[in-house]
Parts: structure tokens; sequence; C-alpha cells
């Protein structure tokens, strides 16, 4: 079995794998660190098709406290139509979108709740936009927890509906997510309740991890030339990168150094693209305006790491307007046939930037991320897609409206 540690992300003190996520010597974040058995590729050839499959690098470490609902190995659909309209060859769509709560938060909120229930807890929670609510709510169920989600009023019905069919305790915020968030921190520490993203969040982040393992292996243990990922907190961009380096550290795959990491924001919650484009720090928005609800994190946790990310992988920052969602969403939909919320179409939208200023080769092994289902948040498309007329159930009078 796999032996791990807590390390500061910022002074590097190391800690015994406890129920902590916050430096003692300089408030930094925890990451956690593994002394891995020896793993080749085979390790994983045989087993369940979902991210559990890579248990040795995750940190949880008894089988028995693993709480699935079978998330993960999800799709990566070499996306042709798309590739061929914007003049890609060897592009990919990873379409998270067909997870159990239908958006990659099963990762994290399935490492977070079973290292919970490691850690002895009955109750969890989380501060949401909206789909780590239902990741985390669906996870609690199983896990047969009290959960206790934290949200801003006004995300998407579809959301709340979700989160409330699994039982979950929902508290609507009248404020933004950061709200939600500070006072989903102080009512955690307060009551002993695991809120998944803040006092369990060194564990939840090795979730979103696996969308690296996933990848590389389906590429067949080939590094990808480049990552479009959709950012909101910036916590799956540094994961996705931690991934990669931890499967090269284990000799799976190749040098990632070369790899072009880009992060991809909406037009009114922008705070890493405006901090990279300024060359500065983040500044945070403090009222977010998108139609990419779950991408509306004005103050993200891990901004100024995913600044260092686009550092160290030579990669951009990008941002797309509500306009530019809109019309990625059904390019997607109608190339390929996958239908995503906003936040896969803000990765979609700037993909087709990256691509018309020349920062993508035509060649390069292209990965978008793809991390939410349409269902989810379907009001912004309804004002923009024609309205079906309705019409008399006369085979003539409809043949004749039939091109």
């Amino acid at each position: 079995m796999t032996n791990i540690s807590l390390q500061c992300r910022e002074c590097k003190k190391e800690y015994d794998a406890t129920f902590k996520y916050i430096c003692d010597e300089c408030f930094g974040p925890l990451d956690v660190r593994y002394d891995f058995p020896t793993i080749n590729k085979d390790t994983f050839a045989s087993r369940e098709q979902t991210y559990w499959r890579y248990l040795e690098l995750l940190p949880i470490l008894e089988k028995s406290n693993i709480v699935s609902i079978g998330a993960g190995m999800t799709p990566l659909l070499k996306a042709e139509k798309l590739g061929q309209k914007l003049g890609l060859n060897n592009l990919y769509i990873k379409n998270d979108s067909v997870n159990p709560t239908f958006s990659f938060k099963d990762r994290p909120a399935g490492i977070a709740v079973s290292k919970a229930k490691e850690f002895g807890l009955s109750a969890v929670g989380c501060a949401s936009t909206g789909n780590l609510a239902s990741a985390t709510a669906a996870h609690a169920a199983k896990a047969g927890f009290s959960c206790h989600v934290f949200a801003p009023s006004d995300i998407e019905h579809a959301k709340i509906t979700q989160a409330l069919s699994y039982g979950a305790n929902y508290i609507a915020v009248d404020g933004t997510y950061d709200d939600a968030n500070r006072i989903a921190a102080q009512i955690g520490d307060s009551k002993g309740i695991g809120i998944v993203n803040i006092n369990m969040r060194t564990y939840y982040v090795e979730g979103s991890k696996t969308l690296a393992f996933e990848v590389a292996e389906q590429l067949g243990w080939k590094v990808p030339d480049q990552l479009v990922i959709p950012v909101g907190s910036g916590a799956m961009l540094n994961a996705i990168c931690k991934g990669f380096e931890e499967l090269q550290s284990l000799s799976l795959i190749d040098d990632v150094s070369s790899m072009c990491i880009t992060a991809a924001q909406p037009q009114g919650c922008a705070p890493i693209v405006d901090a990279f484009k300024k060359n500065s720090s983040v500044v945070p928005v403090e009222n977010p305006d998108t139609i990419a609800k779950s991408l509306a994190i004005g103050d993200p946790g891990d901004g100024n790491y995913v600044l260092k990310r686009l550092k160290q992988y030579n990669g951009f920052a990008e941002e797309c307007t509500n306009k530019e969602i809109l019309d990625a969403i059904l390019l997607l939909a109608r190339t390929e046939g996958v239908f995503t919320e906003p936040a896969g179409g803000v990765a979609v939208a700037i993909l087709k930037k990256l691509v018309e200023e020349g920062k993508i080769d035509k060649n390069d092994t292209t990965i978008c991320y793809v991390t939410g289902n349409g269902l989810k948040a379907t009001e912004p498309l309804m004002e923009v897609l024609q309205k079906p007329e309705v019409m008399q159930a006369d085979v003539a009078k409809i043949s004749a409206v039939i091109r």
C-alpha cells in the first residue's frame, strides 16, 4: 500500500497525513506527497473502468473506505469533424460530462468523501457553483453521510434540483460563490464537518489529477502537446499538471516539460487571465457576470498557482464572451454530438481562438477538457435556439415543411 504524507506548497514543511489543510508555519496550502510502490503500465490494464483503477496513486489508504459511484474512465473522443472545422489533425475531447452526476466534480468529491470516511467523519459539505453540490451530495448519499451544500442562490435550477434529490441540506446564499465559500469554511471548522473543497481540499484536489492519468493511458501512455482547461478556482488545472508529473516520476510517460497548458476563463469572471496578461498577481473579481456560472469564482483559491503553471509549461490564458461560449456549445454539439454546459463551451471557444492566433500547430496532439453536461444549464441556450413550431398532427402539412 502507498505511504503518504503532507507537504506545504510554499515552505515545504512536512506533516503526517491527518485531517489538516493549512501549514502551521506559513499558512500555505498542503499537498499530498507519495512514496509510490513499483508500478508499470500493465498494473492498471485489467482493472475496473473507473478512476479508482489508479488506487496506488491516490490518497486513500484502505480499499474498504472507497466510496464509488462508478465515475471516471470517461471517453477521450477523437474529434475529427470539429478538428476539420478548426484545422487540427489530432484533436481530442475529454468528455467528463458523462460521469454519474454529469461533471468532472465526481472525481474530487469521491476522493474527499472517501477520505472523510477514512477519518471517521459522518458529515460532509461543500461550497459550490452547482456541479460540486451534486457530486458531493451523491457520494454522501452512497456513504450514508449527511451533506450540507452552500451555494449562491442564482445558480442553475437543474443543479439545485439534482443536489436536493440526493438528500442534501441546501443552503442558498444571497451572495456570490465567495460569500458561500466563506460561510462554509467557518461552519465546517466550527462543527467538524468535512467541507470537501475547503478543510478536505488537500485530498479533494487529488481526484482531479485522474484527468491526467486517464488521458495519458488513453493516448497509449503518450504526452499530449496542448491542453485546454476551463478554469474557475484553478484547482483542476494545477492537479492535472501534478498528475502528469507523477506519471513522469514513475517512468510511465516521457518528459512532460514540452506540454503547453492554456487556462480558459469567461469574460466577466477572468481574474487569472487578467493577471496573466498584466504579469501581476490575481486580483479578485467582486461581482462575476457570466453565463458560465460554474466558473464564476471571483477569488480563485489556486489562481496564483495557475499563473506559476502557465509559466512552467509555456502556457496561455484567454477569455471569451457569452456569445462565443454559446457558439462553441453549438459547434461542439453539431460536429461531435457532445452537449456541454457553458464551462465546456469556454474551453472550446478558447481552443478556437488559440488556433486562429497560430498558437496550436495543426499536428499537435491537443486535449480539450469538457467538464460538465449541457442539460445542467439549458437556460442561456434557450435564448438563442429557434423555438419549435407546434403543428397539427397532419402528414400532408408536416411533409410540406420537410426539406
